[in-house]
């Protein structure tokens, strides 16, 4: 058990912001805007996905291509909706939402080989790992490409 002497103030200062943060209504209502659009983006990047597959596109290319629409639609959907009281110039964030993007997509590409390497059927692969690499696309958006100010 932690001691409040062991503890570092600037631990002690994350978890209060984080404590603060998660009870903030308006936190909660980005997040389902957030997961609205990326649900959007779901079915944008599967749909593609599959249609790319469809016509004999390799499964990670297919996974590239269809992540460039998937982006494109999550992009104008977060900035009009979700994070539109954090407008910023329309090229610097979208350059932002697209570094946080490409990390993702990094990390898709590696859960998806994998998943498929492991016997998983390429579609599901994908819709496991589209799933598994949302949090990173949410904070990363919230806290860089979006952040207010």
């Amino acid at each position: 058990m932690e001691r409040s002497s062991d503890v570092s103030p600037a631990l002690v200062f994350s978890r209060r912001r984080a404590a603060r943060a998660l009870r903030r209504r308006a936190n909660w209502i980005q997040l389902a805007k957030f997961c609205t659009v990326g649900a959007t983006g779901y079915v944008v990047n599967l749909s593609v996905y599959a249609a790319l597959l469809a016509f004999g596109v390799h499964y990670l290319a297919a996974a590239a291509c269809s992540f460039v629409v998937a982006v494109a639609n999550n992009y104008t959907w977060n900035r009009l909706w979700t994070f539109r009281g954090q407008r910023g110039h329309v090229a610097y964030q979208g350059l932002r939402f697209l570094v946080v993007a490409l990390c993702a997509l990094a990390a898709n590409e590696v859960l998806l080989a994998l998943f498929v390497w492991s016997g998983l059927g390429k579609l599901s692969a994908q819709a496991i790992a589209i799933v598994l690499v949302t949090p990173i696309n949410f904070v990363g958006n919230k806290l860089w490409s979006f952040r207010a100010g």
